[in-house]
């Protein structure tokens, strides 16, 4: 029988299937990952949390998730089902084994009112109602030429330190920075273990990290050397739970000599433009998605946040593939929001990525209507929606998954 009939099974993994999974993974995301790594990764999966697709005795295809945490806007902390390791050989391509595994893997997400994943491709996950809810902003800014505006403050505060050295005061103030983030994580002790590691593997031609350390934020950063006076700082992390932090950590970036530019990888709205008297040197150089969501318990979910506006509405939400939708009475008063199933006529159509990518504040609803991708015959309505899901503090995915 010719191999493309075959039928494709779908099952849990073993350990003996890890080999197997290493091997599909590295060929579908081009890169191999060190055993150590993985390790830490497979701490953070939940039991039956990992799924194959077999053609026969063989593994083709590999989805899972880990248990994480993620902070909504107002603070709340939602379990979340962080979707990873999601590939297919190119040898079985077009033949169901992402849908079949991601059927199989939704029905075991059990109490998780949210699933999150990350998107290779994003031409993939709208069709399973997952929505990008945040976004990433590359940034270069011209060292040499910034110059901060002569009203900034000079907080002071910041230490040069060996970030090992100075774990317990990382993890504290990263845990503060994320609990008052929309898309922050919990980093749990394995994952801290492994960043800190510091693997040459992993630093993509960069040094070894630099780590500048105030009270209330860090920032940790690779020099990636090429020719003299092009060297760059690329920050790979930077948590400041207050603004004074923020300022202190740039005021010391920008001074570090022979740096011909500091990269960072941060949020839409970020303050550091605002600091400086020529805001063009913070160059953007790439705009992705980050964090994608699918709400697996919509009214749970819904409750869980704060909101900006007061609201009315009843949401009808479709969900072709994986039947998550449906009709829901919103009722937002106060800040809170009440959700229930109703049978009401809806006064908003859309799809349930469209609710994911909502979510965190960081698109608006009237954008998805002018795409039509949301339906809504009352603009203020719409511009209430708008109002409602906005927040002050911008989206930003705590760490990749």
């Amino acid at each position: 029988m010719p191999a493309h009939t075959t039928s494709l099974t779908v099952r849990s993994a073993t350990e003996a299937d890890w080999p197997a999974i290493g091997l599909i993974a590295a060929t579908g995301f081009g890169m191999w990952r060190p055993d150590e790594t993985v390790q830490v990764w497979r701490s953070m999966m939940p039991p039956d949390s990992v799924v194959v697709a077999c053609d026969g005795d063989e593994v083709v295809g590999v989805a899972l998730f880990l248990d994480l945490q993620l902070t909504v806007p107002g603070g709340a902390v939602l379990p979340m089902a962080g979707v990873s390791f999601v590939a297919v050989a190119p040898t079985h391509r077009r033949r169901g084994a992402l849908t079949a595994m991601f059927n199989e893997l939704h029905s075991r997400m059990g109490d998780y009112p949210i699933a999150g994943l990350e998107a290779s491709e994003a031409g993939i996950y709208g069709r399973f109602g997952y929505g990008p809810a945040t976004v990433w902003e590359s940034v270069s800014v011209e060292r040499e030429r910034a110059q901060l505006r002569a009203g900034v403050p000079d907080p002071g505060g910041v230490r040069i330190v060996r970030p090992a050295e100075h774990r317990a005061q990382l993890e504290d103030i990263d845990e503060r920075w994320r609990l008052q983030t929309p898309g922050g994580l919990h980093t749990p002790a394995r994952l801290w273990d492994e960043i800190l590691e510091d693997r040459e593997s992993l630093r993509g031609g960069g040094s070894a990290l630099y780590c500048l350390l105030h009270g209330d934020g860090f920032a940790m950063y690779r020099v990636h050397n090429s020719d003299r006076r092009k060297d760059r700082a690329q920050v790979t992390k930077l948590a400041a739970a207050t603004p004074q932090a923020y300022i202190a950590l740039w005021r010391t970036l920008l001074g570090l000599d022979l740096m011909a530019t500091v990269d960072i990888t941060t949020h839409p709205g970020a303050l550091l433009p605002y600091l400086l008297t020529d805001a063009r040197l913070v160059r953007t150089v790439d705009v992705q998605d980050g964090l994608w969501l699918r709400m697996l318990d919509i009214p749970a979910v819904l409750q869980a946040r704060t909101y900006d506006a007061d609201v009315s509405v009843v949401l009808d939400v479709s969900d072709p593939v994986l039947d998550g939708g449906g009709r829901f009475a919103v009722e937002i008063r106060g800040g809170r929001a009440s959700c229930v199933a109703t049978d009401a006529p809806a006064d908003v159509h859309t799809d349930l990525s469209v609710l994911g990518s909502l979510y965190l504040g960081a698109h608006r609803a009237s954008a998805f209507a002018a795409a039509h991708r949301l339906r809504c015959d009352d603009s203020t309505q719409l511009r209430a929606l708008d109002a409602a899901f906005a927040t002050d503090v911008p989206a930003e995915l705590g760490y990749g998954f």
